[in-house]
């Protein structure tokens, strides 16, 4: 199966011929691989809708494999990062799925064990960018509500009736209706179940 063309495979390892070889067997693979020999010079051109997953050497000079994990973690990239290393360091292994490694594969690997790797990243990142979008979108349709509408939309997250939202809020149980189809509608709910589970999934209730 082609990898489409805006989903990459960043390899980052300071080693030219085993960043070379990563390379060609992923692009062997019908993958979008890029090449970086350094952690700094990978996040100096690291656009921020980048999309697809990294796979990184653990040891390098400056910014090692470990930390680039985290500097990304903090950055907020959605790419899953699968970490590689030629030694056997148990507490290495240790900081870097802490540190959130989707996999951490120690060399010598077989190359069929490394592209399932890969390929499972890329479904992670798919199924994580989406989701963020997803989200994005239903926190863009919060936005759309009135102050009154989100009052609404905040005490049907807490589960209160019509009646008490109108006694809450002072107003009539018809104007209730009225702000309540209108939340419904700018939030394109089909049911309230469905609401509900879209304002929970956005993260703001």
């Amino acid at each position: 199966m082609t990898q489409p063309p805006n989903r990459s495979v960043f390899v980052v390892d300071d080693d030219a011929a085993a960043l070379d070889s990563l390379v060609m067997l992923l692009r062997s693979d019908g993958l979008n691989p890029s090449g970086f020999s350094s952690a700094q010079a990978f996040l100096d051109v690291l656009p921020p809708e980048a999309r697809g997953c990294i796979v990184s050497d653990v040891r390098m000079p400056g910014m090692d494999g470990v930390e680039l994990l985290k500097t990304l973690k903090r950055r907020h990239c959605l790419m899953p990062v699968i970490l590689i290393t030629g030694h056997a360091d148990v507490t290495v292994a240790v900081q870097a799925m802490k540190a959130g490694a989707a996999e951490f594969v120690q060399k010598p690997y077989e190359s069929d064990v490394l592209l399932g790797h890969v390929r499972a990243a890329l479904e992670e990142n798919d199924e994580a960018m989406d989701a963020s979008s997803r989200r994005l979108r239903v926190l863009r349709r919060i936005d759309s509500l009135t102050a009154r509408e989100r009052q609404v939309l905040d005490l049907i997250m807490q589960g209160a009736s019509n009646k008490a939202i109108a006694s809450g809020l002072t107003i009539s149980p018809r104007t209730v209706e009225i702000y309540r189809a209108n939340v419904m509608s700018k939030m394109r709910a089909e049911s309230l179940s469905e609401l509900i589970r879209m304002t929970l999934a956005s993260g703001v209730a």
